[in-house]
């Protein structure tokens, strides 16, 4: 028995890996990835540059404006772009008429001009000058700097003394109290990590699970369209086959996941070997940034067991979707039959992706609490929660007993009908055959 599941998991494997499409998709696949990771870099080959600056091009018909305007415009750049040492714009003064700046957007299309006139009623008028439109990001940085410097025209006619001006321009420093002490302000880090990281990391999970149900189908539906089930039910037991389509399929799924690993560490590694620097030589100060607010919340001594426990989770649920996928593929006579029986798995498993995502937005709801337990989406939201403080280590431990009772319900239910369905190529009165199997 051994010996022919060993055939029908390699047969399986063989089907999936040893295809020229399995080689293309992840030929595909590494160039994406790659490329991904080195956007930067090749944006620049063709033309574009990450570190170029913003021109801007000043026409000050005031003639006290543009001074002012510049000092409020690095004060915004410093609140807009707090981690960003170097300046965003290039401010120049121009000293000829719109008409002739309008030339200069003719000549390079990224360069903006702004005008400054004179307005008896709001001390200043402004126009804005661009080939297209402005980022919404960049613009309310922009018309800050404007509405600041005509505040500054103001305060400078009035007869208020250096200092006191020089108080109105400084930041203020808001002190942060917590009536609750549960309430830290650590806290509103771990929610940004559960908000922005885990999506992101559950994501791959996410791509994998869908993978893992629709090859299993369509092993199961190709078998039976071309009768192969047939033959290989004579030779083996369906228990025999079953096992060897969901070990196949979670093999699958954990090959592709090293290859996507093996990718990202190709294209991380070409980056390293290019060494210049680009746009995303800030995103090393974000992981610091995470990584010490998961040092000061101590939340890296609960990701000892957080991980493990995941992962686990993560392994269960493999096999709860690929248990799934080939009870359902044996209840279809073809593909298109089984696409639709597979609809409401990847609903339930969007539903628990967004639910992770806004997990830290529904804090003392009992309903995610419930719904945490659930097997098919416990792997992507109990993690989010436990590290959030809204369930616990026994919660979890909870999810994952509950995760392999339904996996063994699954296993000694569907067996029957899994039994009944791969030979069936009718699909009439096939739910009342199923519920017979479930009864005998």
């Amino acid at each position: 028995m051994t010996s022919k599941l060993n055939f029908l998991i390699n047969m399986s494997l063989g089907r999936k890996i040893k295809t020229k499409w399995f080689m293309i998709s992840n030929i595909i696949l590494a160039v994406i990835i790659v490329g991904v990771i080195n956007i930067d870099t090749i944006i620049t080959f063709f033309g574009g540059d990450f570190d170029k600056k913003q021109e801007i091009y000043v026409i000050d018909n005031t003639q006290k404006s543009y001074d002012l305007f510049e000092q409020q415009l690095r004060i915004a750049e410093q609140t807009f772009y707090p981690d960003k040492e170097e300046e965003t714009y290039d401010l120049k003064l121009y000293d000829k008429n719109l008409e002739e700046a309008k030339k200069l957007i003719e000549e390079d299309t990224s360069r903006w001009v702004i005008v400054f006139d004179d307005d008896e009623e709001n001390a200043i008028a402004a126009t804005l000058v661009s080939e297209g439109y402005i980022g919404t990001f960049e613009y309310q940085l922009i018309s800050s700097a404007i509405n600041n410097t005509k505040i500054a025209l103001a305060i400078n006619e009035t007869d208020l003394p250096v200092d006191e001006v020089a108080k109105l321009y400084s930041p203020i420093e808001i002190d942060r109290v917590y009536l609750d002490e549960d309430k830290l302000s650590e806290e509103e880090g771990i929610e940004t990590i559960v908000s922005t990281v885990f999506p992101v990391l559950i994501f791959p999970f996410f791509m994998l699970v869908i993978s893992l149900v629709q090859m299993i189908g369509a092993e199961v539906n190709d078998e039976k369209s071309t009768r192969g089930m047939e033959i290989i039910i004579s030779n083996v037991s369906p228990q025999t086959h079953f096992a060897s389509k969901i070990i196949a399929g979670n093999m699958f799924v954990l090959i592709q996941g090293g290859l996507l690993l093996l990718f990202g560490g190709i294209g991380l590694l070409i980056r390293k070997l290019i060494g210049e620097k680009s746009i995303l030589d800030g995103f090393g100060k974000e992981v610091t940034s995470y990584l010490n607010t998961i040092l000061d919340t101590g939340l890296g001594e609960q990701l000892i067991y957080i991980i493990p426990l995941t992962i686990i989770l993560m392994i269960l649920t493999f096999i709860s979707y690929s248990l799934l996928a080939g009870i359902l593929a044996s209840m279809t006579t073809n593909t298109e039959d089984f696409q639709q029986l597979q609809t409401p798995l990847m609903i339930i498993l969007l539903f628990g992706y967004y639910l992770s995502m806004f997990a830290s937005y529904m804090e003392g709801s009992v309903f995610i609490k419930i719904v945490s337990f659930f097997p098919l989406i416990s792997a992507i939201l109990s993690p989010s929660l436990l590290v959030l403080g809204q369930i616990g280590l026994i919660e979890i431990i909870a999810s994952i007993i509950i995760c392999i009772v339904f996996n063994w319900l699954l296993i000694k239910y569907g067996l029957k009908i899994y039994k009944v369905g791969i030979l069936n190529y009718s699909s009439k009165d096939l739910w009342k055959k199923m519920f017979k199997a479930l009864k005998n």
